[in-house]
């Protein structure tokens, strides 16, 4: 656990650059990953047979953390074993890997409470998104290690879905080349991809979901986005609350440092039908256009990251380039070794 008097030494410290990269071994066939509920907790036994199915298909055997499946009668408890449980996980020379069970809300709780200096010594795969976006970036900010941004045991797994996960997770060169799931009808496209403003760009990878890249701003966890190809997702947002955090994210200059941006697909973000809700006289597309179109570097719209049954498994640190006039994004490091 971190001791207070660091925590303050963190916040007062100028804003700095994260840790230099280091990466964990590729899955195999055979390994064992930790399953662990650093946000909302997974009580239903059917959704962790679920998850202990969804790794053994993939040839890994899931070992389930001690607070996982129960209910902590308190806060105080739920954080308690939320730390525990994260740090057996790390600590454990048996785990490979470290899989988020789902997202949710409350991973931040654990942030001044984890030993970055446990992670650093024992790099592993970690998997999440969503709410986890926040150890995403306390990770990476601390300790350098590639992590990943990808489905978690609970998530849907269309075939693209597995295959950009077996690419990320089990392979050793770069991912290469991801784009949108080839569309059945072209006319209706499930996935529409949009150069809000054109060109190249390249930089390490780096962003999450917007929600909590927002609210670790001013903290000692802020997301860093000089001179990075910036990811952004969420799900389930107004479209003020939408403009609300990419106004934050502007005012803070995080949109103009960046050397391009990746607004993925926003599942579930009203108004629907094109009516603009009564806080917002804009739709999304207009919001995004709004906050983008002005920015330095290209933005490419609507690609599969985050809140989609087609989801996208991004390695968080590499280097990458993106192509808006192509619709791509290309990962050009290896994220394991």
């Amino acid at each position: 656990m971190i001791a207070r008097r660091e925590l303050l030494a963190m916040a007062a410290a100028p804003f700095q650059e994260s840790a230099p990269l280091i990466r964990a071994n590729r899955l195999k066939a055979g390994d064992s990953v930790a399953l662990i509920t650093p946000s909302t907790e997974v009580i239903e036994p059917d959704s962790l047979i679920m998850a202990r199915e969804t790794c053994e298909h993939f040839g890994l055997k899931a070992v389930a953390m001690p607070s996982v499946g129960r209910r902590a009668p308190n806060f105080a408890e739920s954080v308690a074993g939320r730390v525990s449980d994260f740090h057996r996980a790390w600590s454990d020379p048996r785990f490979a890997g470290v899989f988020c069970v789902r997202g949710g809300f409350g991973s931040q709780h654990i942030l001044d409470r984890i030993d970055y200096g446990l992670i650093r010594s024992n790099p592993k795969v970690f998997l999440g998104y969503s709410d986890i976006t926040a150890l995403h970036l306390a990770i990476h900010k601390r300790t350098g290690l590639v992590t990943f941004h990808g489905p978690v045991p609970l998530s849907g797994f269309t075939g693209y879905t597995q295959e950009h996960f077996r690419k990320a997770l089990f392979g050793t060169g770069p991912v290469g080349n991801v784009s949108n799931p080839a569309e059945n009808n072209r006319l209706r496209p499930q996935h529409r991809l949009r150069a809000i403003r054109p060109g190249k760009a390249s930089g390490r990878l780096i962003g999450g979901n917007l929600t909590l890249i927002a609210s670790t701003m001013g903290t000692p966890h802020e997301i860093d986005t000089r001179g990075k190809i910036l990811f952004l997702e969420d799900v389930g947002e107004q479209i003020y609350s939408i403009d609300r955090m990419l106004t934050h994210l502007r005012l803070a200059g995080k949109l103009q440092q960046a050397a391009g941006i990746v607004w993925g697909e926003c599942n579930d973000c009203p108004p629907k039908d094109n009516k603009p809700s009564s806080a917002s006289p804009y739709g999304l597309g207009e919001t995004i256009d709004n906050h983008f179109g002005d920015v330095p570097g290209p933005v490419l719209a609507g690609l599969t990251i985050g809140h989609t049954a087609d989801q996208l498994t991004l390695p968080i640190g590499v280097r990458a380039s993106l192509d808006t006039d192509r619709g791509v994004l290309s990962i050009e490091e290896a994220a394991t070794v």
